[in-house]
C-alpha cells in the first residue's frame, strides 16, 4: 500500500493458554498483527524466551507476515505466558505470569532506529510492571519522532500498575485509550473528577497535551474525544466467540484512520468494525478470509 505507515507493538508478548488451546497475544502484539492486515508496516518489539514457546512465537509472527527482526531473545527467563478463562458472558479472566523474558526489554540500537523510523506506536502500563522494561519504553518513546503517534493503551492488568506509570505514560503519550471500566480508576488514580466519559476526556486532553481519548465500551461502542470533537459510535451486534484482543483491535483501526489523515467519524467507524471481527472469532489474531479485510469489515452490519 502506497500510503501504509511504520507502526509498532511495544511491551509484551506471550502466549494465552485458552480451553480451547494456545493462542499468540499481548496488547501489543495483537495491535501490530492488526496493523498489519490493515497493509500497515507493522513490527513487535518485545523480548522471548531462549525455549520452544519463543521459537513459536517467532514462526508465528514470519507466518503472519510481520517478521521477528525486533525480538529479543533472554538467555535465562522463559517466554511469557497468560492462563486465560472465558466466562459464561464469553469475558475473559487473566492470570499472567512473572517474571519473564519481556519483563526485561533492553535498550538497543535497532529499537533506537525503529523508534526513529516509526510513524505510530503502542504501548501499555502491563509490560512496565519490571523497572528495566518500563526504562526501556520511556527511552523507546523519547527517540520517536515529534510527528509519531504516541498510543498509549491503558490496558490494567491484576496489579500491574500505579498512579505513577499512569501519569508517566500520558506524559510520553499524545493518545490514550481505554475501557468504560477503567475510566472510574484511572480517574481516582490521577485524581480527576468524573462528571461524565466526555468530562474525563476532555480533562486528560487538557492536562497531558494529548490529541486524541478513545474509551471503548464492550457490545455498546465507543467514544473518541479530540481538542475540537467529540464522536459516539453505538457498535455492531455479532456473534461474540471471545472478546480476546478486540480492544487492541479497536487501537489499531484508530491509528490506522489517525495516520490517514480521517475524522474522528471514520477512525470511530474502521475501529468498530475491526474490534467487532475479531470479537467473532477466537483469539486475537484471526487469519484474514481469502475475501481480504476491506470485504470482511464491509460485510458487517
Amino acid at each position: 500500500m502506497t500510503n501504509s505507515r511504520t507502526v509498532v507493538g511495544l511491551g509484551e508478548i506471550l502466549w494465552d493458554l485458552l480451553p480451547s488451546g494456545r493462542q499468540l497475544g499481548g496488547a501489543p502484539a495483537n495491535f501490530a498483527y492488526c496493523s498489519h492486515i490493515l497493509g500497515q508496516r507493522a513490527a513487535v518489539a518485545s523480548r522471548i524466551g531462549e525455549d520452544q514457546l519463543g521459537r513459536d512465537i517467532r514462526d508465528a509472527l514470519n507466518k503472519a507476515g510481520i517478521g521477528d527482526q525486533f525480538l529479543q531473545v533472554d538467555p535465562e527467563r522463559p517466554t511469557g505466558t497468560v492462563q486465560v478463562e472465558v466466562d459464561d458472558a464469553n469475558q475473559p479472566g487473566f492470570e499472567i505470569k512473572q517474571p519473564v523474558a519481556w519483563d526485561f526489554l533492553q535498550w538497543t540500537d535497532d529499537w533506537r532506529e525503529l523508534a526513529h523510523s516509526a510513524d505510530a506506536v503502542c504501548f501499555g502500563t502491563l509490560a512496565q510492571r519490571a523497572p528495566e522494561s518500563r526504562a526501556t519504553i520511556l527511552k523507546f518513546l523519547k527517540a520517536t519522532r515529534s510527528t509519531a503517534l504516541r498510543m498509549f493503551d491503558v490496558n490494567l492488568r491484576q496489579n500491574f500498575y500505579s498512579a505513577d506509570v499512569l501519569r508517566q505514560s500520558l506524559q510520553h503519550a499524545n493518545a490514550v485509550k481505554l475501557n468504560n471500566d477503567e475510566v472510574p480508576r484511572v480517574a481516582e488514580l490521577l485524581g480527576i473528577e468524573k462528571r461524565s466519559e466526555e468530562f474525563f476526556c476532555q480533562a486528560l486532553i487538557r492536562e497531558f497535551n494529548l490529541k486524541l481519548v478513545s474509551i471503548t465500551r464492550g457490545a455498546k461502542g465507543s467514544l473518541l474525544c479530540a481538542v475540537n470533537g467529540v464522536h459516539e459510535h453505538a457498535g455492531f451486534s455479532v456473534q461474540v466467540k471471545d472478546t480476546i484482543g478486540a480492544g487492541d483491535a479497536f487501537t489499531a483501526g484508530v491509528v490506522y484512520e489517525f495516520l490517514r489523515g480521517r475524522s474522528l467519524e471514520e477512525m470511530n467507524e474502521t475501529a468498530n468494525r475491526l474490534g467487532a471481527w475479531v470479537a467473532t472469532n477466537s483469539g486475537a489474531m484471526p487469519v484474514v478470509p481469502e475475501a481480504g479485510i476491506q470485504k470482511v469489515l464491509a460485510d458487517l452490519e
